[in-house]
């Protein structure tokens, strides 16, 4: 590993540099995201939270706001509060990786950043997986810490939890809002913390969100798995680990790393879960794997081909033969001309993009799986009040764009989802649905199908209206 350094600012931060007035807001849709940039480096760097946090009272934190200091001393730290926590606006339930997406696209673009590094701690490392693979335009470099792909245990995930250990991690997580020494029970049972320390961080998540909110972003968590999108990760990766970290165990982060092409992976000895006093090794590692990053040009993207992350949909309107037929080659076109309008309408309004279009049938891409979802339900509505059926199937994959031109096994997988559609039905893939969690969209399985061409059975679930 490289120990070269990037150029620091001129004077090292301090707190007494920090006030409230550095806080600002950006509107992400009709919601406010509050945000604060530190630090004058070369480079951005955006930290994405896990669980809840609080950009003021995060200075107050023992141990974090020295390491706050030394990120800002060699990059342009940006932080922000994410929806429903801390600074940001209160909403309801918990906001979707996707949703989240679009605030973080939201901050950089109100900072001015065209591309940064994201720095996604425990819970926010699978937005950041998730932000790094759909948007490598955008990513210099991602570095993960404490994270998870997945939450629950599963046949080929060992290291999950169960619903009953689950359920009682809730519990636990909830007695922050008891009184004050069952509140700090239950904050020392999270990691190594000082008196001074559990103190200061009982008081942080009290004012960082309420019981609703914690609640609501634990059920979301329950139902995160971005595994299938690791290995669409093409930008520079570090995964970082605590050896003491008792929330995560080592094998994730092997798992992780295992699974990200090209991604390093450093062991922090003596370094736990949320590391509070444990932030010089943290930050040491993140500048010289980004000193490591910014020496390579890996700050300016590719300007040729792309491979990102991209959801794909199919739709065509079934029987259309019949019911040209029935209606007479007049009435059918009409009906076409209508049906291509209100479904072009649809795509613009959920930022769709058309790639092609045969006959009665669409191909189109989004970046995100549940806008793509709620664009597909409406076409089909529309297309059921005009007096005729249409199907439709969606799958979310790793794309290659070249020229604008969107290819790749992904494509082949979502035409073979829509197939196994049945009239008036979307289909998603286990990857879609896997990645819709805190939307509010339900599902019901489908069970596994064998698509044309594609190997292995394909677990596929119709999006329930």
């Amino acid at each position: 590993m490289s120990t070269g350094t990037l150029p620091s600012q001129q004077r090292p931060l301090r707190l007494a540099d920090v006030t409230a007035s550095d806080v600002r807001y950006v509107k992400s849709g009709s919601t406010h995201i509050a945000y604060q940039v530190t630090g004058t480096g070369p480079m951005d760097l955006v930290y994405v939270p896990g669980y809840v946090t609080h950009l003021e009272l995060q200075w107050g934190l023992p141990g974090f706001d020295r390491f706050l200091e030394q990120v800002a001393g060699f990059c342009r730290l940006i932080r922000f509060d994410k929806r429903g926590t801390g600074m940001s606006d209160p909403v309801v339930g918990a906001p979707s990786l996707e949703t989240r997406m679009d605030d973080v696209r939201a901050v950089l673009d109100a900072v001015g950043s065209r591309r940064a590094a994201l720095f996604g701690l425990s819970e926010g490392a699978a937005m950041s997986v998730l932000f790094a693979a759909t948007y490598p335009q955008r990513t210099a470099a991602l570095v993960l810490r404490s994270a998870f792909p997945r939450r629950m245990w599963a046949a080929d995930y060992p290291w999950g939890r169960t619903e009953a250990d689950y359920e009682h991690e809730v519990e636990q997580a909830l007695r922050v809002f008891g009184p004050r020494e069952q509140g700090l029970e239950a904050v020392r049972s999270l990691g190594r913390f000082s008196a001074t320390e559990a103190e200061a961080y009982l008081d942080y998540l009290r004012f960082s969100a309420s019981p609703g909110t914690l609640e609501a972003l634990h059920r979301m968590n329950r139902e995160i798995d971005v595994r299938a999108v690791l290995p669409a990760v093409r930008v520079p990766t570090l995964v970082l680990h605590g050896a003491l970290d008792t929330q995560v165990p080592v094998e994730v982060a092997q798992y992780v790393a295992g699974r990200i092409p090209g991604a390093r992976l450093v062991e922090l000895p003596d370094v736990g879960h949320l590391a509070l006093s444990s932030g010089d090794a943290v930050a040491g590692q993140i500048e010289m794997f980004l000193a490591d990053v910014w020496k390579s040009g890996g700050w300016e993207p590719e300007p040729d081909q792309e491979r990102v992350l991209t959801t794909v949909l199919f739709t065509d309107i079934v029987g259309s033969t019949e019911k040209a037929v029935e209606l007479g080659d007049r009435a059918w076109a009409e009906l076409l001309t209508a049906h291509r309008g209100q479904t072009r309408r649809e795509l613009v309004r959920f930022r769709g993009r058309e790639l092609d279009t045969a006959g009665d049938g669409f191909f189109a891409s989004f970046d995100g799986p549940a806008r793509a979802i709620q664009c597909a339900r409406s076409i089909v509505q529309a297309a059921r009040e005009s007096g005729v059926q249409v199907r439709a199937g969606l799958h979310t994959g790793e794309c290659e764009v070249i020229d604008g031109r969107v290819g790749g096994v992904a494509v082949h997988i979502g035409a073979r989802v829509a197939q196994q559609a049945s009239p008036g039905e979307v289909l998603v893939s286990g990857t879609v649905k896997d990645l819709v969690a805190g939307s509010g969209i339900q599902f019901q399985d489908r069970g596994e199908a064998d698509l044309r061409g594609i190997p292995g059975p394909w677990r596929l679930y119709a999006v329930q209206a």
